[in-house]
Parts: structure tokens; sequence; C-alpha cells
């Protein structure tokens, strides 16, 4: 998710829901957010809560980079 600040500049936010639960275990908020980003916010999760047995997402590029893809690929997500 993307918007801008009053001053004009760019957010990101990148906001992680349980489907089952509903609930939003992170929300994680930068001005710019890397796959590298991505890949430390979601090993964080997977410590707390374990791996998922699915992840959906949007087809943003920080999310179908190869180092996301494929540390997924090595937890069985």
């Amino acid at each position: 998710m993307s918007d801008r600040t009053s001053d004009g500049r760019p957010i990101r936010l990148l906001n992680v829901i349980d489907e089952f639960t509903r609930e939003c275990p992170l929300m994680f908020v930068a001005r710019k957010i890397t796959a590298f980003d991505v890949l430390e916010q979601l090993a964080d999760l997977v410590i707390v809560y374990g791996a998922p047995d699915y992840l959906r997402s949007d087809n943003g590029p920080e999310f179908i980079a190869e180092i996301v893809r494929s540390w997924m690929d090595r937890l069985g997500v």
C-alpha cells in the first residue's frame, strides 16, 4: 500500500493480515520498502508464529523478487 504525506513525500505500508483470525501481526511503515525489508519483516513473523502454509500478496516488485521467492520456497511456503 502506498500514499503520500501532507508534504507530498511518498510513504509505503506493509500490512500482514492473518486471513483466518483477521489479526494484523505486522504493520511496517517506511518511505521505501525493498525486498530485503519484506524478507526481514517476514522472517521476524516466522520466528514468532512459525512458517505459514500459504502466503498471498500483491505482485509488487518487493514481493516477486527472487530473494523473497527463494526464501519462501526453502521454508515450504
